[in-house]
C-alpha cells in the first residue's frame, strides 16, 4: 500500500520489487548482449558461443565473448588465447584474439589453467558479475556469454545483472532434450528475456564418401520441438571432425561452415537497435 514504484528508496521486498542490471565498466559501451545456454551440459553450448562470435566478426561487428562456465571454461583454448588477462587502476583488460574478439574467462585470471575451481555457487556467480562490471571491454557491438548449464546461480545472475537482449539455446537430437529444453524456455520467460532461436548441435554425420547425413544420435526433432515452444530453428550443426580439430588448436574462427542463418540473426538485432535509436 503506498508505493510509488521507486524501489531505490524503499526497503520492502515483493513481488513487484524491479531488479535493474549493473553497468558494465565506465570503458565500456556494449551493444548487444546474447546468451548461450542450455538446461544440460554436453551439448555444444561453447561451440555454439564461438561460431556466434565468429559470424559477428564476419559481419564486421567488434565481438565480444564473455566466459561464464567459471568450473569449465572452454572459450580461450577454442581462440588460441594463452596469455593472461592484465589489469589497472582501470579494471581488467580482456584478451584479444587473433580474429579480433575480446574474450574475458576465468582461465585467463589462473596461474594454473588446469588447477580447478572449488567455489560455491555465490561465488561463481560473483566473479561472473565481476566480468560484466570490472572489465575495460571498451566499444563493442556484439558480446556472446558462454552460460553454465542448467539454470542456477549464475545464469540467474547474468539474467538480472547483465542487460541480455536474448538467449539462443542450444540442443541435440536426443528425446529427453525437449524437456531440457522446455526448462530453458520456462527459465527465460520468468526472467522476461527473449529467446532469439534454438540451434541443434550433433544433428547429423556428413559420409565423407557419398555425402549422405546419418542421424546418428536419432531423427532430429529440431523443427517440431521450435515450434513447440514457438522458438525460431536457428541453425543445425553436424558433428564434423573439423570442429575438434579446429578447437583443440584454437583455430576456431578459422572456420569455413555456413553460418548465414546467425549473420542473419545479427544483422536483423543491428538493424532494429538503429531504428529505435531513430
Amino acid at each position: 500500500m503506498g508505493c510509488n514504484h521507486d524501489c531505490s528508496s524503499c526497503g520492502e521486498s515483493c513481488n513487484e520489487r524491479e531488479i535493474l542490471p549493473d553497468k558494465p565498466h565506465e570503458g565500456s559501451n556494449i551493444g548487444h548482449v546474447i546468451g548461450v545456454v542450455s538446461g544440460k551440459g554436453g551439448v555444444g553450448k561453447s561451440l555454439v558461443t564461438s561460431l556466434c562470435a565468429v559470424a559477428s566478426e564476419r559481419c564486421g561487428y567488434r565481438t565480444a565473448v564473455l566466459d561464464a562456465d567459471v568450473t569449465g571454461p572452454s572459450i580461450p583454448k577454442m581462440f588460441g588465447i594463452t596469455e593472461k588477462a592484465e589489469g589497472s587502476e582501470m579494471g581488467i583488460f580482456p584478451c584479444i584474439s587473433r580474429g579480433g574478439a575480446r574474450v574475458m574467462s576465468l582461465n585467463l585470471l589462473l596461474e594454473d589453467e588446469t588447477s580447478p575451481v572449488v567455489w560455491r555457487g555465490p561465488v561463481i556467480a560473483g566473479a561472473v558479475k565481476q566480468f560484466w562490471t570490472d572489465v575495460v571491454w571498451g566499444d563493442v557491438d556484439f558480446m556472446f556469454i558462454d552460460m553454465p548449464p542448467g539454470t542456477g546461480d549464475v545464469p540467474l545472475t547474468v539474467f538480472q545483472s547483465i542487460p541480455v537482449d536474448g538467449i539462443i539455446i542450444v540442443t541435440s537430437p536426443q528425446e529427453l532434450v525437449s524437456m531440457i529444453v522446455e526448462k530453458a524456455v520456462n527459465m527465460a520467460k520468468m526472467m522476461h528475456v527473449p529467446v532469439l532461436g534454438l540451434a541443434e548441435n550433433m544433428s547429423y554425420l556428413e559420409c565423407p564418401d557419398c555425402g549422405k547425413k546419418i542421424e546418428i544420435f536419432g531423427q532430429s526433432k529440431w523443427e517440431e520441438t521450435a515450434a513447440r515452444y514457438g522458438i525460431e530453428p536457428l541453425m543445425r550443426i553436424p558433428v564434423a571432425p573439423s570442429f575438434a580439430q579446429l578447437a583443440d588448436s584454437g583455430e576456431i574462427e578459422s572456420v569455413t561452415t555456413d553460418l548465414v542463418p546467425i549473420e542473419k540473426l545479427l544483422k536483423k538485432l543491428s538493424k532494429t537497435q538503429a531504428k529505435q535509436k531513430k
